[in-house]
């Protein structure tokens, strides 16, 4: 089957995968576009995982100001070269992410990040209030486990909901960058400031 320069394209705008990637996909799976795109995620999953060992002491800090002032963010994200740190894809990824904090107000990178307490706090307030609720013993964990899911999908910045795409997650951003640039990319760090905040 030939594969059209339109249809190459269109996978190249929703995956952001290179050329002969999603010529070789869509000819894998003879121009079905949706099996093309997850064919694409899986093997960017897999490099991603790969890669995810690598040394990262290239990167950009990016700053973003929101509100006339109100609002300003500062994010530390970084790769493996010089060379990726300068791409315009990249700094635009980091600018993303900078965006989205200054909008969600993520606390933590990762959930891995969130301190033990917290996580107890938030499963006994969850529990407490499903006894309160009367709901059945046998779906209390259940209803426990959801609760602390959304805790980490609105305050962990990898589980969040990417802000111009509600389909992706900040993760599967991340994840399409690293199969994009072929090295390993990693949030460091960001901090988030509001005017007023902390102040009694």
């Amino acid at each position: 089957m030939t594969i059209s320069t339109e249809l190459i394209k269109e996978l190249r705008q929703k995956t952001s995968a290179g050329v002969l990637a999603c010529r070789e996909a869509l000819e894998e799976c003879n121009g079905d576009l949706e099996k093309a795109v997850a064919i694409l995620e899986e093997r960017g999953l897999a490099a991603a995982a790969k890669r995810a060992g690598r040394e990262t002491r290239n990167g950009i800090l990016d700053l973003y100001s929101h509100g006339e002032g109100r609002v300003g963010v500062m994010v530390e994200v970084n790769c493996e070269t010089d060379f990726v740190a300068r791409t315009e894809v990249f700094r635009h990824f980091a600018h993303e992410v900078a965006l989205q904090i200054a909008a969600n107000s993520p606390r933590w990178i990762l959930t891995e990040d969130v301190p033990e307490a917290v996580i107890k706090d938030e499963q006994q307030v969850a529990r407490k209030w499903a006894l309160e609720s009367g709901k059945p013993e046998k779906v209390i964990d259940r209803i426990v486990e959801g609760r602390l899911k959304k805790f980490f999908d609105e305050n962990c910045l990898l589980c969040q909901t990417y802000i111009r795409d509600d389909s992706k997650t900040i993760d599967g951003l991340l994840k399409e960058m690293i199969a994009s640039t072929g090295e390993n990319i990693i949030i460091q760090r960001f901090q988030r400031w509001e005017v007023g905040e902390n102040i009694d």
